[in-house]
């Protein structure tokens, strides 16, 4: 089997998982954060997990993306850099940057998980990126910039939203109260709603079957969760806002 053909099953093995996981999710809350709870195996702790669950986006990415024959060409390494900048973040500053994170666990499993799938998804993506697909005149193409810019308005999203969460806590402070302020106000889950707008930037900027891949991953993953957190918002505030959407403003 030749290497496209072992990448492309790769792929649509990715778009399998998509469709477990959409309804696994809907089906369970995966246990952490605020939906943390007992019989899932062994823990660790949560800054601990998420940076093992989140080091091959970063690790294994840059790893197979330099085996590429195309590494060193302008258009990869552009792309290398956006799928780093937000990685770089998201794995080693943002889980440090969370309050109220002393003691909490997750499910080893969750974790373990986690890394199978990044790897899997950094494998597929890299590899087109730097080997596999044709970007040598991507830089005159207008799916680049488009792509670049719906990533940046939804990294722009994501990063402002998990701040809000962040200062809803005093340092030392643990429970949880409603968001409140800019897109808080007409859906319960913006930082979801940031990185779905990230991956699909990735899948225009790429225009390659694995970006869309990841695109439909991260909508089957964080769209049931973000409507898990709708209903456990209203569940546990009386006076949550009515008119206040799950994750897409006035739509759902």
């Amino acid at each position: 089997m030749s290497e496209l053909e072992l990448h492309t099953w790769a792929t649509w093995a990715e778009l399998a998982f998509a469709l477990f996981t959409v309804i696994s999710v809907f089906v369970i809350s995966a246990p952490y954060g605020r939906h943390m709870r007992a019989g899932w195996g062994t823990e660790i702790g949560a800054r601990a997990g998420w940076v093992l669950m989140e080091s091959p986006t970063v690790l294994a990415f840059l790893l197979f993306y330099l085996l590429g024959e195309h590494r060193f060409e302008a258009a990869p390494l552009l792309l290398l850099g956006v799928w780093q900048f937000h990685y770089l973040r998201r794995t080693f500053v943002y889980p440090f940057l969370l309050r109220g994170q002393e003691g909490k666990t997750m499910p080893l499993v969750i974790a373990l998980s986690g890394v199978g799938f990044n790897t899997l998804n950094a494998y597929i993506n890299a590899r087109w990126v730097s080997h596999l697909g044709d970007y040598s005149d991507w830089l005159t193409r207008p799916w680049l910039y488009l792509g670049g810019l719906v990533f940046l308005l939804g990294w722009g999203i994501n990063v402002w939203a998990d701040r809000a969460l962040r200062r809803l806590r005093a340092p030392g402070e643990r429970g949880y109260t409603i968001p409140r302020g800019g897109l808080y106000e007409l859906i319960s889950c913006p930082n979801y709603l940031g990185e779905i707008l990230e991956w699909i930037g990735w899948a225009i900027a790429t225009l390659s079957l694995p970006g869309l891949a990841f695109a439909i991953y991260t909508v089957a993953n964080l769209g049931p969760r973000a409507l898990s957190n709708h209903r456990w918002y209203r569940d546990k505030f009386p006076d949550y806002p009515e008119r206040r959407k799950a994750l897409i403003p006035f739509v759902l």
